[in-house]
Parts: structure tokens; sequence; C-alpha cells
């Protein structure tokens, strides 16, 4: 077993694997499934961003959050790569049903740590979630590029999870941000657990 599969299976504590067919289902639908995932690697370095300028007070936030901002920009473009080396279309954004259900989980109000603290764990988790598709697609896919490329990126993904979890910890109390994400992992893998399985949706 590598170091990254080892230290994968000691990290993502996702209560619902992700339902078999999906990696069948979004290998037939391939424009669909790199849209997507274009958009997500857009929204994940908005999201960074968006940390930057509310908690730019935090320095270590802003420079955690600097690097991981050009990493996912970085992939946003070569996922676009992915779709135009193959003649594929890069269609419009679609509703990500996933990540709403997940921001309504989120606590309001409390204090600015508080609230710093459910945005990194939402991160975390969305963050979490996205590896364990890429491990499917890296290794279910006909396309060895493909495969190869999401290999790559779940790597990518693993470290970004570790990241916002070790950044909430710095800034509130770590037993108290385990108890908060046990509460996410359970909410997330109801959402999982009701949620279509769609091949058009990275989440």
């Amino acid at each position: 077993m590598s170091w990254e599969e080892s230290t994968r299976e000691k990290m993502l504590h996702l209560k619902l694997p992700t339902d078999p067919r999906w990696a069948g289902v979004a290998a037939l639908k391939l424009e669909d499934i790199l849209t997507d995932h274009a958009y997500c690697e857009q929204k994940a370095a908005s999201s960074g961003i968006s940390l930057i300028v509310r908690f730019n007070d935090y320095v270590d936030v802003v420079d955690t959050m600097m690097p991981i901002v050009a990493e996912e920009w970085g992939h946003f473009e070569r996922v676009l790569e992915q779709i135009r080396k193959r003649g594929l279309t890069f269609g419009p954004n679609r509703r990500d049903e996933y990540v709403t259900q997940l921001t309504s989980f989120m606590i309001k109000g409390g204090s600015r740590k508080q609230q710093l603290t459910e945005h990194l764990l939402l991160n975390a988790l969305i963050e979490a979630r996205s590896c364990e598709r890429f491990k499917l697609l890296s290794t279910q896919l006909e396309d060895q590029e493909l495969r190869k490329f999401y290999y790559e990126l779940m790597i990518s993904e693993a470290g970004h999870y570790v990241t916002y979890l070790e950044l909430a910890r710095k800034y509130q109390d770590a037993d108290e941000v385990n108890q908060r994400w046990k509460e996410w992992l359970d909410f997330e893998g109801e959402v999982i657990k009701n949620l279509k399985v769609r091949g058009d949706r990275i989440h």
C-alpha cells in the first residue's frame, strides 16, 4: 500500500461511500462530468478567496489559503484543457444540490472564530468527498490519461482536506472542532444517502 493510500484510509471518515454505480454513469457523460468538475474547481478557488477577504485579520488563514486558491484555479485550467483537447464543450454552470444542502447545515451567528470553523469544515467535507470520487474515476475510467489526471487531483484534494481541518483546530478548541466535525460527517452521510445517482455531477 502506497503512502498516499495509507494516508487516505486513515483520514477519509465519510459515513457513506459513493454508490458504486456513479463512476460508470459518469463515464458515459464525460462532457457533463468534466464541465461540472471545472465549475467545482472554480468555486473552490472562489471559496478560498472569500475566506481570505472575510478573515483577513487571521494571518494563518491568509497565508494558508493563498497557495490553495492558486492550486484550485490551476485545477480549473487543467480540467478545461481536458475538455478542449477532447473536442468537448464547456457547458453552463449547474446548481450544486450537494453543496446547497451542506451549506444549510452551517451554524449561523456566533463568534468570528466559530464562523471561521464552520466555513473551514464545510470546505474540508467537500474536499473529502471530491477526493473519494476522484479515486473512483482514477480506477474506473477507461481513458488512461484521465485516470492519471484524477489520481493526481485525488492526492491534492486529500491535502486540502487535511489543511482545512488543521486550520480549524488552530483557531478553535480541538475537542469542539472534532465534535462539530462528527456532526458534519453524520449530516453529509444523510445527504449522500438521499441524493440521486447522477453521472453529470461530481457531487
